[in-house]
């Protein structure tokens, strides 16, 4: 996959008056702006023991794996342009948390997407390591459009997230949030919150991404 920073990301515009979400989009956007929420386990079993074998990290793989399912759905690249028309990228980059242990606050960052592991985990672990000591909240210039959100609490094995947000300008990128790992019957599971915009993504289309992401991270 090239990098997009070469060749941007295209944005696909939807005829709002021909689409069949179209009394749901607008319904949720309108009458009941709805975002949702929900809180799983991920068995990251298989993908743990290949990264202890490899020597590798295991944030960097955690953001490819949900940066992968993520690209595979077009509901999880929603966006709205310039204008306010909808439409999805075609790639969406992932926009994640980098902890600074001196002054105990964080910085937001992207990598741009490669379905490559290899070539992802590189440049993923290579953004960290420049900006594990950023004292801004943004320390990246010229961010793309294309993003979406992940933040990790490493502190806290959690079993609900909700995060709240009061936007007055629709925000339909989804936003993850990874919890600390636990081990339970013999297996390693990494605790995901996923919000959502309704308008957008329907329950049907979020539990295909949750059955994708877990077939991503079991065959890892």
């Amino acid at each position: 996959m090239k990098n997009i920073l070469e060749n941007p990301a295209r944005f696909n515009a939807i005829d709002i008056n021909t689409w069949d979400r179209k009394t749901h989009y607008e319904h949720y956007l309108n009458n009941v702006r709805c975002t949702y929420s929900f809180t799983l386990n991920i068995d990251i079993s298989s993908l743990a023991e290949k990264l202890k074998s490899r020597k590798l990290k295991t944030y960097p793989a955690q953001i490819y794996i949900i940066s992968k399912a993520v690209n595979l759905f077009k509901e999880f690249k929603m966006a709205l342009d310039g204008e306010g028309g909808l439409g999805w990228w075609d790639i969406a980059n992932p926009s994640y948390t980098v902890f600074n242990k001196s002054t105990e606050t964080f910085s937001c960052v992207f990598t741009t997407f490669d379905d490559d592991f290899a070539v992802f985990y590189d440049a993923c672990a290579k953004d960290m390591e420049a900006y594990t000591d950023a004292r801004t909240l943004f320390p990246q210039r010229d961010m793309p459009k294309n993003l979406f959100a992940i933040s990790s609490l490493p502190w806290i094995d959690f079993t609900s997230f909700n995060l709240n947000a009061d936007l007055n300008t629709p925000y339909f990128a989804p936003i993850f949030t990874i919890g600390r790992h636990f081990d339970q019957d013999g297996k390693k599971h990494m605790p995901l919150s996923v919000q959502v915009h309704h308008s957008v993504c329907d329950g049907f289309h979020a539990g295909k991404f949750v059955q994708t992401l877990r077939e991503i991270s079991m065959g890892f």
